[in-house]
């Protein structure tokens, strides 16, 4: 990519980032629906400390980017990072230790070999060893472990960059007698062991340096008797075990691609709703809308509910798509919009939701418009970013959206922006998809045969899209079989990644259904609500016949408000078998 964004742009000058202004926030603090009376809250950077009154409320003054940690005895704590948005946090805390239900579960929770094999490529606490496949979360012994991604790339060997990615390691290094590096777990105060290391199965004494960051896919450190046993006496100072990409993931041998919606063998039971059996989905304003007999009706009633709930911008939205999409009146919900910009401007979560409405109507000029905006009130999301570069290839303006990603990956590179996660690897996709299909229209030949893009997959490509980063919900994805496979996305199932993304300021992530085996599959979601009690806009994007040249994309949008219900959301016709993230 570095490449490439030499060839399109130079960028100089710097960005400002700093966010100098200071929100109120409020909130309360919650177990099961119970308010937790004298909880800690807590803001990093300042340290202003305060705790929850007798109804479990709590008012705190923190500015954007800053972390807010709630704390209470025996629950687990939990860190918000403050948006620009952020002004109502209602938290709801769980137990630190979580007990067993009554009934005694009846079969094993342990894996075998094959379902953590099968496993491997999605669940990131298994680990592949010389003496099989350990899952984290059921090992007897201490194992820690971190993603290739998260390992810096900058210093001398992979030795630096455990060293800061990993507690409690110490590397030595004696130059110029060995220059290698040798690392401990326990410190050399404890015994003088050096760790060994486990590379892809070869077990050896020695580090191993030639190996490149850029290529390790999983490391996890062993330490403790377990350790101990399976390699012996010479694991005594703990075992460091190093998996490079592509050398684990599962192989049958077969042209049948992995299935994940198979793994453990999870049957839909057809449980997800129609939007039309959702009762107590839709607002009383919106269910006296719909009954409207006629358009004038309709009218009259906005402008009585405009008077009451004029203040709200899911009504104002929800008005316009009801004008829009109902009676075809284009022109009386534009007026909608006009008529309450004030409600609506100076705020991304609202103006998010109004450019998805523009895009799933196809109105992509206004869409755009819409992005700008946005793009001028978060200049340091990473989602800014990618949103108008977007929609400026929707427009046909392809030197626009690859100045755009240039940009971005300049401001990457120098530091400006940051990028946590898995939003570098969609970005990527994104630019490179669109060399590979517009590269004629952007660069030369001779750059084009220089460009070497990475190799993309045949069949469908879905990217989710949410306004409300504070959004946490569960998507099911349901193969033509009948199995599902399902994706959590809330601070329960991963904290961190929940961080990473406020932090990197990008919400969105992706999915791949391989075309080999054609069916019908199904979209689900299941809303676990947000921190200020109030809906969250999805939006999906779907991209037949990716990387193609008959590729073609369609936007659908939902509105999620009733919480814990599984509910259908759209099919994907004649595609494909295979999910993965």
């Amino acid at each position: 990519m570095k490449n490439l964004l030499l060839l399109l742009v130079v960028l100089s000058g710097t960005l400002g980032l700093a966010q100098d202004k200071t929100n109120n926030i409020k909130g309360k603090v919650t177990y099961l629906d119970t308010p937790l009376v004298n909880a800690e809250v807590r803001v990093s950077t300042s340290g202003e400390t305060v705790k929850t009154d007798t109804e479990g409320k709590y008012a705190v003054a923190a500015a954007p980017g800053q972390i807010i940690t709630y704390s209470y005895p025996s629950m687990r704590s939990m860190e918000i990072v403050v948006e620009d948005v952020t002004r109502i946090l209602n938290v709801e805390l769980t137990p630190e230790v979580n007990q067993l239900d009554e009934v005694v579960v009846s079969k094993t929770v342990l894996k075998s070999q094959k379902e953590m094999r099968e496993e491997y490529a999605l669940n990131k606490n298994i680990i592949n060893t010389a003496f099989g496949f350990i899952d984290k979360e059921t090992t007897n012994f201490s194992i820690s472990i971190v993603e290739g991604k998260d390992l810096n790339p900058i210093g001398i060997d992979i030795a630096t960059s455990l060293q800061y990615a990993i507690p409690s390691i110490k590397v030595e290094r004696i130059p110029p007698i060995n220059p290698v590096a040798t690392i401990y777990l326990r410190g050399a105060s404890m015994g003088m062991f050096p760790a060994i290391y486990d590379v892809d199965g070869l077990v050896m004494r020695e580090f191993p340096f030639f190996l490149q960051v850029e290529n390790i896919e999983r490391v996890a450190v062993l330490r403790g008797l377990g350790a101990v046993v399976k390699y012996g006496g010479a694991a005594n100072g703990g075992v460091i075990v190093i998996n490079t990409k592509g050398a684990n993931y599962y192989n049958n041998n077969t042209q049948v691609p992995n299935d994940l919606a198979r793994l453990k063998g999870n049957i839909y039971d057809g449980g997800a709703l129609a939007s039309e059996k959702l009762e107590g989905d839709k607002p009383s304003y919106l269910t006296r809308l719909l009954a409207s007999e006629t358009e004038e009706e309709a009218k009259n009633t906005y402008r009585e509910q405009i008077k009451i709930y004029g203040s709200s911008f899911y009504y104002v939205l929800d008005a316009y798509d009801y004008f829009s999409n109902r009676w075809n009146n284009k022109e009386f919900a534009d007026k909608i919009i006009e008529e309450n910009n004030a409600i609506l401007k100076d705020n991304p979560i609202a103006l998010k939701v109004l450019a998805y409405t523009y895009q799933a109507e196809g109105r992509l000029e206004e869409a755009n418009d819409v992005y700008k905006e946005i793009f001028t009130l978060r200049p340091n999301y990473a989602q800014s970013y990618m949103d108008i570069a977007n929609s400026y290839r929707e427009l046909g303006e392809y030197q626009k959206a690859a100045a755009i990603y240039a940009r971005y990956g300049y401001l990457l590179e120098e530091g400006f922006l940051r990028a946590e996660g898995d939003l570098g690897i969609i970005m990527e996709r994104e630019l490179n998809n669109l060399i590979a299909l517009k590269g004629r229209e952007l660069l030369s030949k001779r750059e084009l045969k220089k460009l070497v893009l990475d190799d993309e997959f045949d069949g469908t490509r879905l990217v989710f899209e949410w306004n409300d980063s504070e959004a946490e919900f569960e998507l099911q994805f349901v193969n033509p079989e009948g199995n599902y496979f399902k994706s959590e996305h809330s601070l329960l199932a991963d904290a961190d990644r929940i961080k990473d993304e406020k932090i990197s300021g990008f919400s969105s992530e992706e999915y791949h259904i391989d075309d080999s085996i054609r069916g019908v599959w199904q979209v689900n979601a299941k809303y676990f609500g947000n921190k200020s009690l109030t809906p969250t806009y999805l939006k999906a994007t779907v991209y037949h016949n990716y990387g193609s040249a008959s590729q073609r994309k369609e936007t659908k949008l939902f509105k999620l408000s009733l919480r814990n219900v599984n509910q259908q959301l759209f099919t994907v016709t004649n595609l494909a078998s295979v999910v993965s993230n």
